[in-house]
């Protein structure tokens, strides 16, 4: 090792010199990792190295290959610590000498599984020289020499790790570059340089290998155009990775890297504008393995089995229905309807065409010279497929002609029949091969995974052969369990369909068909036939039948996920009452669950089973389960350490008060009870229940004690209030006094009569009471601490109770001769007053004296159980939770040195770290300050806060003048969602792992503490005991010093257990520029020995005399001793660290500084329980154990949303997430093995995705959402993710509209760019048919339903709306009789359920019912829906319908910050418009248009099909409307809805700058707002087009209601309407240009202008009256048909604007046009908020609506809104 490391900081282990003093340095197994690495002696030195004997094999590796001198060092410690660990492991722990050779071949192939994997694949023959059978001839250097290099490679290549298959082409070259080093012997400089590696030298590795891979990397995520360039058109991480999926990399790439390869040519820019794929460069390498394009054929495309299934099912029901069907199994019977379901054929082969044409359509520029064989196969699919349709259609329309020639099914057409069948039975081939597989899924893993040439050809024609996606089916009793899943979700579904869908659409479709009599009132194009009808009446039932899927989904997995929870023990202790029923078990279940089993890690068979009946008997609470837990057990102590831990958080946290602190903690033993000491808490009342009950009894001492002993609380206080009363009077009466005497008699006289049993007999039990009262007295007056001076007050007390005890007490006179026998006090003549000089008062700082009197006190005197013990809601949840936890099933914990060790990677930016005193002081609008806030919503916790700041003598005042108010500032910043928050949370790993540490090897000793051991054996002045602990004094110097030594143990094996790295990407910037959060972060590396800071630094050199800019990823800690923040490793970066999405980049440069075997991500809103840390390595046990038929490679972890208590809208937001990172996880995870990473605080195997890509994925804008594409790859690439609910994490969420609606806008966009994205294709192709049902469903196909809801709604209306104006729904059957009937009321109820929340609210009703009760949970939805929950759910649907919708179509997904802040403040109306504007606002006012026009021109019906989408449709609308009003605070605020009229016209009328923001001009923002529209693609543009045709229909089908037209159906009505935009564009022009030139210099001229446009319009009003059959509705109606049309043509002209329009003349008339469209709609979408604003109550109603929950808690809101605050909290 390089001595210039001597000088260098060390992160957790001192490796590169381990002559420091560092006690996890002097474990053997870190001993035995380091000695092995330094095993080189035998082998060359490498060039341009000072070579020093302390150098080890990675140093030589470096050297050779060229690596950075800090990625040695880095990857050293890294290597040590994965050996140690280990070898930690194993069991029987081996001798240390070396390492153990199981560790190193299992750490050689985790780190070379996928290189080997690979290397299979691509036909390649691995470069491992390995002795894989022969355990004798081990080469444990190679082993290790393999291990290292990988890791270097890995750890220097940057943006690179995205690219695992690009690595394991490096790999691959350098691994044969090291096996000729290792094998040569060079006897000259000449055979030296002919083994050298290409690449070597300073910085080597990273200038000849890593930059120019790099570069092509950046070249091309610099073409994307910030992310707006279609996909196709350059290559993201995944194209430029599945480049080395093929033999091609090989021979174009070659080894030393090529750099005239058409792998490295850089996209072309064509006149300033970046290349946008459309005319692809030939001698580049292009798209590989998929082609990502924007069109909404991606739906059917990546599902196409889903939808294919669901059309041919549709087509059965239809065709076995029309002519009357029954039930399908009996038509099918039946020559004719058998004959007409083999059409499906037909449907079938014209899908799979459909498919073959989107393939080709799609995926064209894949094909290459290289690739020649996937134009082949594409081709001929779409060849075959034309073939089968045609042969269906031929053979089809043979068999019917033959029928219908015979008219009956004569043995000819029998055989034709036979002919189809017989054609129809070799087309379904593959799908009955495909069924096999799937009953064997074993051998369809084999098949996929095999390297035969044979397997390649048969797989070659389904789907293009990839490394990934392969072997991907589970077992068989997974695969039973999903199939019968989805068996009864299907069969529900089509049952539902066929009878209440389809079946009641047929009749009333044979009307429409065959009416005759239809009368057009406008003109009609095709007016033979009634098609149209047929269309309008089927669209919104066939929508909602493709949708419905989701509905029954939802249905059944809330059934599953209960009976799963269930199984789980979910929700069992619900609450104090249960708590205190069970807390008896408690230790016994502690240390069965959470304490380790024995030395061993593997299980035998049989311990598993002894485990699991342990387990059920501890569950189910069987008489025999325990044995009670007593003092003198070491178990007992372990518990009571634990939980006092954990009270001692709660405090620390401010959840709990001082008070509740000793009621809730467990004594540390200091008075040698011979009973467990239970909380208070628990022990409350029973001993007044114990002398109420036993005070008449008359049995004997066996029943007095059974009455007793009904309750094991109720005996321990008994027990343990005797023998603390014989300690009270020790300790406060002289050992050689009489007095003491005379009690210790009369103590030995009951003990005595108890142990004789004729206690009863001796004593009087009536008399207890009276003897419990003077006793009360006595421990009040000591409680007080009386001085001398009280000394008389005591000296009656103890009269009273001995007079008590003496003489009311015993039955029998024989025992007060006894008493008086034994003591000397009456046999002498006594003057001074009784217990005067025997008295001698305990000290006033005698603290651990008063703390347990008190708690005998509490004992004693409590009248009532205390089940408000602790207050605060948290407190008992968090508290709830771990107990029930306890219960259920988990891994049985090893100990700390023989856990996984893991690590924790927070990526972080520059969101909030603490806030500052100016945050906390700061006002906002409504005069209200974030800790005024706060201390309103958590006011338990303020005050455990002040109480706890008393104890240090620092007042609320002082407090804001301390240390810059810090500890105000932290108490903040712990309830918002800050760094601090998280970091605190994850730092309880640490804590929790040095307690184990402790606990694990603890004896009496240490877990009591000497202190408390001395008191124990004899009190002060040798007082208080009967007998001494001798000399246990004399080993306290010794026990001090193995307790230091064992301290510095147990931190330093928890540091190799743990690792917590927050990635501040920016943190080096904001150290330069002196930011607060740069000096807040390092305050929490000060608080935090063991956290770890990750950032990019950039700097400039000078090179070639030029300035350059280098980056580094950097990791520093700060060092306590020399007070300062140190540097540890600076690994240079080839360049910019953000090449793609933010934080998987963050993430990703930072994951090289973590450790261990697992890695858990955690976000900026997450945080950790210490409780729950106590189970982390019960959890990552969970890593050895098999899930199915493999082992987890995620482990999913539950979490709580901590934000549900500040509004209704944020307890909606929790309530929905609950449910998701719940009951939808756990249904996930098992039975439907589909669960993916979802950015909760999920465990990932760290080894497994460090070769495999990583934790996420970059690639611009398709990335966004990064997390989710972590478990798509996992899944695709084998590995398994379960959900584990023992342990939970904290989560905030959103809490405002505006920001939930950002949150849910980016995850619609999110899931747009995932519908395009080949995880999801190759997902929805590789998954067997019911897990892709499973994978659709809960991931894309969720907003697409959602998106189908929406469309439902408005093909409902806009068809409606079709039959009014055209005249045809009041010509069918004198009404609309054909039009409303069951299927059409089934249909509109469904898309309600979905619409109003209903489908979101029942998973919630389950999952609250199941975790605190089925009437709690009731409530809790009636008050929800009070609240108006299904308001919040419809706008939430209308979001993530606007967003994921326009993603797909057109693009412009991108992160949206919400910013995680507390939402107090009544946000303007302009910034509502801004953001609802197009999402919600101008879709709410099209329904209402198309509302009002059904309700003008439609027939009136009262059916319940009409009333029902009223309800429906109105509610929808209305809710896009006033949604974000109704959830805004103050909305209903008369005064601010005045100054938000004039804010809005302001930033209308504003027009905008280069420097002008969004927030101050409309111009600005409707810019920004169309700026997808400049993006998007050809397709994007003529749907968009399309699209808005829809706004001509209102003028087409109005104007021939005008009364102006006489009743004319003619054509030219329609043409003649134009002539009124025509002088509407006339007129605006005249007036906007007389404004413009006359309105400031000839304002006269200007005005008469104004009134010679008023006579003209008048004018013409009164010629059409006098002349015309012109109306005044016609003016209202002309309204409705015309303001459409304008926005259509705005609309129109938006899509046309490049490059069409923008620098023509008409652009600024469009502007203007636009601009007062917007004024429009904003005046009719405020007018209901000045209504209601200006009539009395609503505000107050408003705030009782959004505020309830809080109400309830006691906040004052009004106070809070009107700022009339008082500082002073009560």
């Amino acid at each position: 090792m390089a001595d210039f490391a001597i000088e260098r900081a060390y992160n957790i282990l001192p490796v590169d010199n381990p002559s420091i003093n560092h006690a996890g340095m002097s474990f053997p197994e870190v001993k035995a990792a380091i000695t092995s690495l330094n095993l080189i002696e035998d082998l060359p030195e490498p060039p341009d190295v000072s070579w020093t004997p302390n150098m080890d094999m990675l140093d030589w590796l470096g050297g050779f290959f060229g690596f950075q001198a800090d990625n040695v060092r880095n990857q050293r410690e890294h290597l040590v610590l994965l050996l140690a660990n280990g070898m930690m492991q194993l069991y029987p722990a081996p001798t240390f000498e070396s390492l153990e050779k199981s560790v190193v071949r299992k750490t050689r192939k985790k780190v070379t599984e996928n290189y080997a994997s690979w290397c299979k694949f691509i036909g390649r023959k691995s470069h491992l020289k390995l002795l894989e059978g022969k355990q004798d001839l081990f080469d444990e250097r190679r082993e290790l020499m393999y291990i290292s290099l990988y890791l270097l490679i890995w750890g220097e290549a940057a943006n690179l790790r995205f690219m695992p298959e690009c690595l394991c082409y490096i790999y691959h070259h350098m691994l044969g570059e090291l096996n000729r080093l290792l094998e040569s012997k060079p006897k000259n400089d000449a055979d030296a340089e002919a083994v050298r590696p290409t690449y070597a030298g300073c910085n080597g590795f990273l200038n000849h290998v890593i930059v120019p891979l790099y570069s092509i990397l950046k070249a091309e995520a610099d073409s994307n155009n910030g992310g707006t360039a279609p996909h196709s058109s350059w290559r993201n991480y995944d194209d430029l990775n599945e480049f080395f999926w093929t033999t091609r990399c090989f021979k174009q790439l070659q080894w030393p890297l090529r750099s005239d390869c058409h792998y490295f040519v850089e996209p072309k820019r064509e006149k300033g504008y970046l290349n946008r794929g459309r005319k692809p460069q030939r001698e580049k390498v292009g798209k590989t393995g998929f082609v990502e394009q924007r069109s909404f054929w991606y739906i059917f495309r990546s599902f196409d089995k889903l939808w294919t299934g669901y059309i041919l099912v549709l087509q059965v029901s239809v065709v076995l229905l029309w002519h009357n069907g029954g039930p399908p199994w009996m038509e099918l019977q039946k020559p004719d309807p058998l004959a007409r379901f083999l059409s499906i054929f037909i449907t079938w082969s014209l899908l799979r065409f459909l498919q073959g044409l989107l393939d080709v359509g799609s995926q064209y520029s894949l094909v290459t010279k290289d690739t020649v064989l996937t134009g082949v196969r594409m081709v001929l699919k779409l060849l075959v497929a034309a073939t089968w349709a045609t042969l269906f259609i031929i053979y089809y329309r043979r068999m019917w002609q033959q029928r219908n020639w015979d008219h009956y099914w004569s043995p000819a057409a029998n055989n034709k029949l036979y002919e189809f069948l017989y054609i129809a039975a070799a087309f379904i081939v593959p799908e009955v091969l495909a069924i096999v597989l799937f009953i064997v899924p074993w051998l369809r893993n084999f098949i996929e995974t095999s390297s035969w040439k044979i397997f390649h050809l048969l797989t070659w024609w389904f789907q293009t052969r990839g490394y990934v996606g392969r072997g991907l089916r589970e077992g068989i009793v997974d695969n039973v369990k999903y199939t019968l899943f989805w068996a009864c979700v299907l069969a529900s579904k089509f049952s539902f369909s066929y009878w209440l869908q389809i079946r009641p659409l047929i009749a009333p479709t044979k009307q429409i068909i065959a009416a005759t009599n239809v009368r057009y009132e406008w003109h009609e194009f095709f007016p033979e036939g009634n098609r149209a009808a047929v269309v309008a009446l089927w669209a919104p039932v066939v929508l909602i039948y493709f949708m419905d899927t989701q509905i029954w989904y939802s249905i059944w997995s809330s059934g599953v996920g209960a009976l799963v929870g269930l199984l789980q023990h979910l929700g069992e202790i619900r609450n104090v009452e249960q708590l205190k029923l069970r807390f008896q078990i408690f230790p016994s279940a502690f240390q069965f669950s959470l304490m380790p089993m024995d030395d061993s890690v593997h299980r035998s068979v049989w311990a598993g089973a002894k485990d699991l009946l342990k387990r059920l008997s501890l569950r189910y609470g069987w008489s025999s389960v325990y044995e009670k837990v007593e003092w003198g057990q070491i178990e007992g102590g372990r518990f009571a350490h634990v939980w006092n831990m954990i009270i001692q958080t709660f405090r620390e946290e401010d959840l709990i008060s001082d008070r509740e602190v000793e009621l809730m903690e467990i004594p540390r033993g200091a008075w040698r009870l011979s009973v467990f000491q239970w909380p208070s808490t628990l022990l409350a009342n029973e001993i007044l229940l114990a002398l109420n009950s036993v005070r008449y009894h008359r049995g004997d001492d066996r029943s007095v004690w059974n009455i007793i002993c009904k309750s094991e609380y109720r005996r321990c206080a008994v027990i343990e209030s005797y023998e603390s009363v014989k300690h009270v009077i020790r300790k406060i009466l002289r050992n050689d006094s009489e007095e003491f005497e005379i009690f210790l008699a009369i103590f030995e006289e009951i003990d005595k009569a108890n142990i004789q049993g004729r206690f009863t007999s001796t004593f009087m039990l009536p008399e207890l009471l009276n003897i419990h009262s003077r006793l009360l007295e006595l421990i009040s007056l000591l409680l007080t601490r009386p001085t001398q001076k009280q000394l008389q007050k005591v000296v009656d007390s103890l009269q009273n109770l001995y007079e008590g005890l003496l003489y009311d007490f015993p039955r029998d006179h024989g025992v007060l001769e006894s008493i008086k026998a034994r003591t000397s006090l009456y046999k002498n003549d006594v003057e001074t007053e009784l217990f005067m000089d025997a008295v001698e008062l305990p000290t006033e700082d005698d603290e651990p004296f008063f703390k347990n009197l008190k708690r005998l006190h509490t004992t004693l005197s409590t009248k009532e159980p205390l089940l408000y013990v602790p207050k605060g809601l948290e407190a008992k949840r968090r508290i709830s939770f771990f107990s029930n936890s306890l219960f259920m099933t988990m891994p049985r914990a090893p100990q700390v040195e023989r856990m996984l060790a893991f690590s924790v990677l927070t990526p972080y930016y520059n969101e909030e770290v603490i806030f500052s005193r100016h945050q906390l002081k700061e006002e906002n609008e409504d005069g209200v300050t974030i800790l005024f806030y706060l201390q309103r919503i958590f006011p338990e916790d303020w005050l455990n806060f002040l109480e706890r700041m008393r104890r240090r003598n620092l007042s609320e005042a002082q407090l804001w003048e301390r240390d810059d108010a810090y500890e105000l500032r932290l108490w903040a910043s712990y309830r918002g969602q800050t760094l601090a928050r998280t970091v605190r949370g994850m730092m309880y790993y640490e804590r929790a792992l040095e307690l184990q540490a402790f606990l694990d090897s603890a004896t009496e000793v240490e877990l009591l503490g000497m202190k408390e051991l001395l008191e124990r054996g004899s009190s002060r002045n040798s007082r208080g005991s009967m007998g001494s602990m001798g000399s246990i004094g004399s080993e306290h110097e010794v026990a001090e010093f193995n307790r230091a030594h064992k301290k510095e143990q147990d931190l330093a094996n928890a540091a190799m257990k743990f690792t917590y790295v927050v990635t501040c990407q920016i943190y080096g910037a904001q150290k330069a520029r002196k930011d607060v959060q740069a000096a807040d972060i390092l305050q929490l590396m000060k608080t935090y020995s063991g956290l770890r800071i990750a950032y990019v630094d950039e700097i400039t050199v000078q090179k070639n005399e030029k300035d350059v800019r280098e980056y580094f990823s950097v990791l520093v800690k700060f060092d306590p001793i020399i007070q300062k923040e140190v540097e540890i490793y600076r690994i240079q970066l080839p360049g910019p660290l953000k090449l793609g999405e933010g934080k998987p980049e963050n993430q990703n440069h930072a994951l090289i500084f973590t450790r261990g075997d697992a890695v858990q991500t955690i976000d900026m809103n997450q945080e950790m329980y210490f409780e729950e840390a106590i189970k982390m390595r019960n959890l990552l046990q969970e890593f050895t154990v098999r899930h199915g038929r493999r082992k987890p490679t995620i482990l999913g972890v539950r979490e709580h949303v901590f934000t549900g208590s500040v509004s209704s809208l944020a307890w909606f937001m929790s309530a929905q997430e609950t449910v998701f990172v719940t009951l939808s996880q756990r249904v996930l995870a098992n039975p439907l093995k589909i669960r993916m990473h979802y950015g909760h605080p999920d465990v990932f195997d760290r080894l497994w995705f460090l070769t495999r890509g990583g934790i996420s994925k970059a690639s611009r804008t398709i990335n966004i959402s990064e997390d989710i594409f972590a478990g798509f790859n996992c899944t695709l690439r084998g590995g398994n993710v379960t959900h584990h609910e023992y342990i939970q994490a904290g989560k905030g969420r959103d809490v405002g509209l505006n920001q939930i609606a950002m949150f849910e806008a980016k995850v619609a966009s999110g899931n747009g760019e995932q519908m395009l994205s080949r995880d999801v294709y190759r997902l929805g192709h590789h998954l067997d048919f019911f897990r892709m049902l499973s994978f659709y469903y809960t991931t894309v196909g969720f907003f697409v339903s959602n998106m189908m809801v929406v469309l439902t709604v408005y093909t409902f209306l806009w068809g409606r709306v079709y039959l009014a104006l055209s005249g045809i729904e009041a010509s069918l059957t004198g009404g609309s009789a054909a039009l409303t009937n069951a299927a059409l009321t089934a249909t509109l109820n469904q898309q309600l359920v979905v619409q109003l929340g209903l489908l979101t609210a029942l998973p919630m009703l389950v999952e609250d019912a199941l975790e605190h009760g089925f009437t709690k949970a009731l409530w809790n939805m009636i008050t929800m829906q009070l609240q108006l929950a299904s308001i919040f759910f419809t706008f939430s649907m209308g979001t993530r319908c606007h967003y994921f919708g326009r993603t797909i179509l057109h693009g412009g997904a991108k992160y949206r910050a919400t910013g995680r802040g507390f939402v107090v403040k009544h946000e303007k109306f302009a910034e509502n418009y801004r953001l609802y504007s197009r999402s919600h606002f101008v879709k709410g006012i099209e329904l209402l248009l198309l509302l009002l026009c059904y309700l003008a021109y439609g027939v009136m019906s009262s059916s319940a099909a009409y009333i029902l989408v009223n309800i429906s449709s109105w509610f929808l609308a209305l809710t896009w409307i006033m949604g974000p009003f109704i959830f805004n605070p103050s909305g209903f605020d008369w005064l601010k809805t005045v100054e938000d009229f004039g804010d809005f016209m302001q930033w209308l009328w504003f027009k905008g700058d280069v420097f002008v923001k969004v927030e101050q001009s409309w111009e600005i923002w409707w810019e920004e707002e169309q700026a997808h529209l400049r993006t998007t693609g050809l397709w994007g543009k003529l749907l968009e087009i399309l699209l808005d045709l829809r706004f001509f229909v209102f003028q087409y089908g109005i104007v021939y209601h005008l009364g102006i037209t006489g009743g004319s159906t003619s054509i030219f009505v329609y043409l003649a309407s134009w002539s009124y935009l025509a002088f509407a564009a006339i007129l605006h022009l005249v007036l906007s240009n007389a404004n413009d030139r006359f309105a400031a210099s000839n304002h006269g001229l200007y005005r008469a202008i104004q009134a010679l446009t008023i006579a003209i319009l008048g004018a013409i009003v009164v010629i059409l009256w006098v002349e015309t059959n012109f109306k005044v509705l016609d003016i209202v109606a002309s309204f409705l048909a015309f303001l459409p049309t304008g926005w259509g043509i705005i609309q129109i002209c938006l899509v046309l604007r490049s490059p069409f329009l923008e620098y023509s003349p008409i652009w600024g008339t469009i502007v203007a046009v636009a601009r007062l469209y917007d004024l429009a709609m904003g005046l009719i979408v405020m007018a209901p908020v000045a209504i209601l604003s200006w009539l009395p109550g609503f505000q107050a109603m408003q705030t009782r609506i959004l505020y309830n929950e809080a109400f309830s808690r006691g906040l004052q809101i009004q106070r809070l809104l009107a700022g009339k605050r008082n500082r002073n909290i009560d």
